[in-house]
């Protein structure tokens, strides 16, 4: 099939790399020259395991391609993706959806034949309807319909989530987008993957509601990890204890600084806007947000209390930057809280990240970075593991102490063992824990 995608952004451009892999030729489409030229050298604009040797494969089999003009593979188009995105707007917490109807009026300019159009991006229930309208204005005489179809990647596991759903969401009541969709993801039938079958409202809510839930969880079991450390109790041991019922799940019951990344935040906060519009306010997604924003703020001063209350002239390094491992993604990250409220109180903060520094520069541009987990403990007052990287989960402890000021280490991930730590002559302290002291 012939596939136009808008926004060459995470979602954009992973799906599209998947469905040309799929054997489907595909166009991705992006205002940003500078990034058209980057794709076109073979360049990613995101760090995304697998995703460079995906692009290159189906660049060189002659099936993916990028443009600045997309007018062309929109015409020749059976199905258009519209992956763009949609930031919270600012001061009001609602969706910015303008993206999304900007790349609506031009695909409807555009079109010819029966063409799908596909919203991937994460939108408030009725956008479709928007959508939809905007396209019958400005094209009365068009063939086309308008299909939800969210998505549900995991950043660092996307390529992974694509080709091995636990389910795809298709929001349509017309049956000859139905048909197309189902032509569309038919190269995963082999993996007997369960398709969503939804009015287009449904789809839409189905995403907030998603990723609304995870965010809750993840929330839970950080409220719980707070209650371990007041009563002596191990947040990891009730974790497992919990996550063994079915009904639970272990998965997104990993205590930690809070949840930030691309969608966790934004989403949470526009179901929240969308429900109060309706007047059917969401009292426990609300408190979420309340809880998780109150939490990242709360980790700097645990930082702080851990050198000894103030952070004056000390000297701090945090080993990770990103909101999660395997992406250089920095968006809500709690770095971003935890950063300036250290430099606020006078510490001096050396920082490493495997893939995010260069975006992080540009957010953070006040502390020291280092070419390694070694180079920036030196000299440090603490040590302070904020991202679960792989190759944090294994240091040389040892080394460590040698390079430190102090050797003190907060472990925000609970990547260590605190007994391991102690009989190395940590002071060590980590969340939801008992950490006796050194």
């Amino acid at each position: 099939m012939r596939i136009a995608m808008i926004g060459t952004g995470y979602v954009g451009l992973v799906s599209g790399a998947c469905f040309a892999d799929f054997g489907h030729s595909v166009c991705c489409v992006d205002k940003d020259a500078s990034k058209i030229e980057r794709l076109n050298r073979g360049e990613m604009p995101i760090y995304e395991p697998g995703l460079a040797a995906l692009v290159e494969s189906n660049v060189n089999a002659g099936r993916l391609t990028f443009a600045v003009d997309g007018a062309q593979a929109i015409r020749d188009a059976e199905v258009v993706f519209i992956a763009v995105g949609t930031p919270t707007r600012r001061g009001e917490g609602h969706a910015d959806l303008s993206y999304v109807y900007a790349a609506a009026e031009e695909i409807a300019g555009l079109i010819e034949g029966f063409t799908v159009v596909v919203t991937k991006s994460t939108v408030p229930v009725g956008t479709g309807d928007e959508i939809d309208a905007i396209i019958s204005k400005a094209r009365p005489d068009a063939e086309f319909a308008v299909v939800s179809n969210p998505e549900f990647l995991r950043e660092g596991a996307a390529i992974e989530d694509f080709k091995r759903p636990d389910r795809v969401v298709i929001g349509t009541d017309d049956e000859r987008a139905r048909t197309v969709m189902a032509e569309l993801y038919r190269p995963l039938s082999l993996n007997e993957f369960p398709v969503v079958y939804t009015a287009r409202r449904t789809s839409e809510l189905i995403k907030y509601a998603g990723n609304a839930f995870l965010a809750m969880k993840i929330t839970f079991i950080n409220e719980m990890a707070d209650l371990c450390e007041k009563v002596g109790a191990d947040v990891q041991q009730v974790a497992r204890g919990i996550g063994l019922d079915g009904r639970i799940g272990g998965k997104f019951l990993h205590a930690g600084p809070g949840y930030g990344g691309s969608c966790f935040p934004k989403d949470t906060i526009a179901l929240v806007r969308t429900a109060q519009q309706y007047g059917a306010p969401v009292r426990l997604i609300e408190t979420t947000v309340e809880v998780n924003d109150a939490r990242k703020k709360a980790m700097a001063q645990r930082i702080i209390d851990a050198i000894g209350g103030a952070g004056r002239g000390k000297t701090v390094a945090l080993l990770g930057l990103t909101f999660k491992p395997n992406t250089d993604d920095m968006r809500d990250s709690p770095s971003l809280e935890i950063v300036p409220a250290l430099i606020a109180a006078g510490v001096t903060v050396q920082a490493h990240d495997p893939e995010g520094m260069d975006e992080a520069k540009k957010l953070m541009p006040d502390i020291l970075y280092r070419d390694s987990a070694y180079d920036a403990v030196v000299g440090a007052d603490a040590v302070v593991i904020l991202t679960e990287w792989d190759e944090y989960r294994a240091l040389d402890m040892d080394r460590v102490k040698l390079l430190v000021e102090s050797a003190v280490l907060i472990d925000l991930r609970n990547v260590y063992k605190a007994e391991d730590m102690r009989r190395r002559g940590f002071t060590y302290s980590s969340i939801g824990r008992p950490d006796a002291p050194a």
